[in-house]
């Protein structure tokens, strides 16, 4: 299991943990949505969290948002 705690978007300091719970409080279904909000503004700097992750590890928002999806966060 990924630790919740990994910083997932490091241009806004953001966790596995951050985002699942900006997911969750406001009801993001899509990728696009989630990247385009204003609440919890994530993935708008350098955008390597989009893709390979910023350490290249494939941790990644699309990743954070499947397993929220999928109740495994």
């Amino acid at each position: 299991m990924i630790d919740l705690d990994t910083e997932i978007c490091v241009c806004n300091s953001l966790t596995v943990q951050d985002i699942a719970t900006c997911i969750k409080e406001n009801n993001f279904t899509t990728l696009e949505a989630l990247l385009e909000n204003d609440i919890c503004p994530m993935g708008d700097k350098c955008e390597s969290c989009h893709d390979e992750g910023f350490n290249n590890d494939g941790l990644n928002i699309p990743l954070v948002l499947s397993l929220v999806q999928n109740g495994k966060i």
